[in-house]
């Protein structure tokens, strides 16, 4: 079995209510993330894939969830991380697995996202972990 680390990134708009979402291949939505490439950060892969999929330039600060599942022959880990927007893009990019970038009421988000049991509502509100990277 292969262990594979899968990272995203929450991005909340508060005066709107709205969290930044995009519609995988799949047409399944997800929190724009993907896989950590060797040699790269979770960090690192969080800021990477927010700027493939949305074209957005963020930050990223604490971890605010990890789930785990097994998928075929991968124990998957997905760790999600609150992020803050640094720039906002002129175009949405052209990401071939993604079909759609899109802000969605948080209300909405928790049903789009039914593997969270909690809703994304809450880990908007979560203080999250601290993430350190031991040098």
């Amino acid at each position: 079995m292969k262990r594979v680390d899968v990272v995203y990134t929450l991005l909340f708009d508060e005066k709107t209510n709205k969290v930044l979402m995009v519609l995988n291949k799949n047409n399944t939505w997800s929190l724009p993330g993907g896989a950590v490439e060797e040699l790269e950060t979770l960090k690192e892969a969080a800021i990477r894939e927010v700027k493939e999929e949305t074209g957005y330039d963020v930050t990223v600060s604490d971890i605010i969830s990890v789930n785990e599942a097994f998928i075929n022959e991968n124990h998957v880990y997905f760790i999600t991380f609150h992020g803050q927007i640094v720039e906002s893009p002129e175009e949405i990019p052209k990401e071939e697995n993604i079909l759609k970038v899109e802000w969605i009421d948080v209300a909405e988000v928790d049903l789009l996202m039914p593997y969270l049991p909690e809703g994304i509502s809450t880990l908007i509100r979560s203080s999250g972990a601290k993430y350190t990277l031991q040098k």
